[in-house]
């Protein structure tokens, strides 16, 4: 077993917290150290992940899987958390939009 974070990127940190800052507005975002990358929360309830390299993912579920899928964003491994499209992260108002979607489904 390797060491703790030994495959965690500067980049992954960059990218956590300037997602972090960049979410602020919709409630008490945080982020933790996990996954080899951060998990990404809203007042608790993890809604997205940063994976080692700092690539942004938010959860998904039936409910909003197919803007995903629609947009041909990579799911990352088995997991219910799909790559947000860099047309999306390029753009606050869709950022927020689709963010607040995924911060509102992992609350069911």
């Amino acid at each position: 077993m390797g060491t703790k974070d030994s495959k965690l990127t500067p980049g992954a940190t960059d990218s956590a917290e300037t997602f972090v800052d960049r979410l602020r507005p919709l409630g008490d975002v945080t982020s933790k150290k996990m996954f080899g990358g951060y998990g990404i929360f809203e007042s608790g309830k993890m809604f997205a992940l940063v994976n080692s390299q700092g690539v942004i993912f938010l959860k998904a579920v039936d409910a909003n899987r197919p803007r995903f899928e629609q947009a041909s964003s990579p799911q990352h491994g088995k997991m219910p958390y799909f790559q947000i499209p860099d047309a999306v992260l390029a753009d606050d108002d869709q950022l927020f939009e689709w963010s607040a979607e995924a911060i509102q489904l992992s609350k069911i």
